[in-house]
């Protein structure tokens, strides 16, 4: 599974990051992109859940 942080982004307060994670799909068998903007404490966590 390939995993690329794309941007950071800086808010005033927080620092947030786009995160993309490319996952197989279980029932085509295709990739699947899924984006989320998420605080940069909180990549890893993202990163891991299915």
């Amino acid at each position: 599974m390939a995993k690329k942080v794309v941007a950071t982004l800086r808010t005033e307060s927080k620092k947030m990051t786009k995160v993309i994670k490319m996952t197989k799909s279980p029932k085509s068998g295709a990739y699947v992109f899924e984006e989320k903007i998420v605080n940069a404490d909180n990549i890893d966590a993202f990163l891991k859940q299915k």
